[in-house]
Parts: C-alpha cells; structure tokens; sequence
C-alpha cells in the first residue's frame, strides 16, 4: 500500500516515562557501605551454579549514606510531582534499598514491585564489559497481545516491545514501579554491583508542602 501524503495531528498520552541521571559523586560511600552488608551474606551462603548472584539486607539507613539516600528519596518525590500527581501532602519514604551483585551468566526475569512501592530505581556501582543490560517492559497488556512484527528491533519506536539501557557507574534510574524490568544476562568474568531501590508513598498527618530541592528532573 502506497503512503498518502496528508497533516494528521499526533496526541501523546498514557506516557511511559525512564529518567537517568549521572550521579558519580555517591559511588565512594555507597560501595563502602554495600560491600559491608553483602559480605556478611556472602559469609552465609555459598555462590549458587544456577543463580550466581548475591542480594543484601537493606541498608538505607545507615548514616554513611544519608546524602545519597536523602538525595533519591528527594528525586522520586519530584518525578511523581512533575508527572502530574498530587504529593503536596505526602512524602516518600524506602520500603527498601539493597545490593545485588551479579556474575556470570546471572540475569534477572521480568517483573514489578509491590508492597505499596510507587518508584523504583537502580544505582550503578560496577559495570564490567559485556555486563548486564537493564531492560524495560512495555506495560501495556492490550498492545503486547496484538503486536505486529517490528521493522528494525535496534530502532526504539512506538512498536518497541522492551528498551533496554547500557549502565554505567554512577547511573542513576528511576521509574514507576508498575514498570516490568528485567536484566539480560551477564557474560563478564567480573561481577555487575548496583543498588536497587523501591519507594512508596505516605500521607503527611498535617497538610506540609514538600519544598523541591535542587534536584532536577530530567
């Protein structure tokens, strides 16, 4: 079939939205703190043939990361608000932030976070060549089922099943947690180290407009 020539008018709506940051400036303090806690588990279990992979306990509160943590708790309050939605009375708080260390021929299926989680995020301490990709899934159940094959699967267009991203360390993603993720697998002899992060949010008893920081959105 022939391509008409004709104005048609194009209306975006329902938006998926990844936002990434370059933060390299928490990378010391971080990596300190996650190698302490993933040691201690390391310490426990043995390094498993089939899931060779490694998760901590979270350690959002630890005070040798308070920049870091104030810093992207601040972030996902303020991708929620420039979205649209009304947090003027509500703040955000972690339901959970952990290390996951990765080797070889590790990955990570596709999935979302509940638990009442609104974001959810990845801060990336060690990316090896080769490692690991984060990957994004297209949210919409209606369109997956009546997908037509796409024209060049390198190209992101909106017939894009998945996209995927090439970290590298200091990244910084965020996203909404109704968002499935996943993480190719990964072919580094070195392991893939990053922070993974949920977020929820919760009602101010008082009405206490949070003030934006100057963390920008973009």
């Amino acid at each position: 079939m022939q391509k008409r020539e004709s104005t048609v008018d194009e209306f975006y709506y329902f938006p998926t939205l990844i936002y990434r940051t370059h933060v390299p400036e928490f990378l010391d303090s971080v990596k300190l703190v996650s190698e302490e806690y993933v040691n201690i588990v390391k310490n426990e279990v043995e390094l498993d043939e089939i899931y060779p992979s490694y998760m901590s306990s979270s350690f959002q509160n630890d005070d040798r990361i308070s920049d870091f943590s104030s810093y992207v708790i601040q972030l996902a309050w303020n991708v929620l608000d420039s979205q649209g939605y009304d947090v003027s009375n509500s703040t955000t708080l972690y339901e959970s932030m952990w290390l996951q260390e990765h080797h070889k021929h590790s990955l990570m299926e596709q999935h979302s976070h509940g638990n009442g989680a609104q974001i959810v995020g990845f801060y990336f301490l060690e990316t090896p060549e080769n490692c690991s990709k984060v990957v994004f899934h297209d949210p919409r159940p209606a369109k997956v089922q009546i997908n037509l094959p796409e024209k060049d699967y390198s190209d992101a267009t909106t017939a894009s099943q998945m996209i995927n991203f090439e970290p590298k360390p200091g990244d910084l993603f965020f996203t909404n947690a109704w968002l499935n993720h996943s993480f190719s697998r990964h072919a580094s002899e070195k392991p893939l180290k990053f922070v993974h992060f949920n977020i929820y949010v919760a009602q101010l008893p008082n009405y206490s407009k949070q003030q934006d920081c100057d963390v920008e959105v973009v």
